[in-house]
């Protein structure tokens, strides 16, 4: 049996959770509160497995009512069910220990699914939510790279490796199918860039930071 409570002030809605999931062999709904704060106040008397619960609640709101629940109970799997599709309430209640994220349009099926899975230790997602979650990592991934190589073009870190190697200005011209003056510009630009003011300087620093 996976025990379910629900913190929901909107009235209708609170009541079709509640009887969609008494409706439901194997679940059950222990317990439904208005706000954060009746909730957090039983928290400790009753056993619940999973809690549905909105963001936009009266007094404490759902994302910081996760982050106390959750200080008390880190077992807890609580999966926020809102109208918000924000990218940033979504970051801001999986960073305060939110299981799972849904959007109040989820099917009853998929709800009931997604209640299951967390309770198995899942983090379900609405497909538009994980989408979200997906293109922020990308865009995460995609700026810790740029910020690791301080936004050095791929023709700039050709020009530090023959440096490294220990070519000169006309020698990296020839090489690279360039002029001399196109190979200053490069170097001056990797000074800037890394904060340098020699040859030398440069060659380590990108050693050192695993540029080259």
């Amino acid at each position: 049996m996976i025990n379910v409570a629900i913190v929901e002030d909107n009235d209708t809605i609170r009541e079709g959770l509640s009887a969609l999931i008494n409706g439901t062999d194997g679940y059950k709904c222990v317990a439904v509160f208005r706000d954060c704060e009746s909730f957090l106040s039983k928290l400790n008397q009753l056993e619940i497995d999973v809690v549905l619960m909105d963001i936009g609640l009266p007094g404490i709101n759902g994302i910081e009512g996760v982050q106390k629940a959750i200080s008390r109970n880190p077992e807890l799997n609580i999966l926020m069910l809102t109208v918000y599709e924000e990218s940033e309430k979504v970051f801001d209640a999986l960073c305060a220990g939110a299981t799972g994220y849904l959007v109040k349009k989820t099917p009853p099926a998929k709800l009931l699914e997604a209640i299951k899975d967390a309770y198995e230790g899942g983090s379900p997602m609405s497909s538009g939510i994980a989408r979200q979650v997906i293109n922020a990592f990308k865009e995460t991934k995609t700026k810790n790279a740029a910020d690791d190589n301080y936004n050095l073009s791929s023709r700039e870190i050709e020009v530090l490796n023959l440096l490294a190697d220990g070519y000169n200005y006309q020698e990296i011209a020839e090489t690279l199918f360039i002029s001399v003056d196109t190979v200053r510009h490069h170097i001056r630009n990797i000074y800037k860039k890394l904060h340098v003011h020699s040859q030398s300087e440069a060659v380590a620093k990108a050693i050192r930071k695993k540029i080259i």
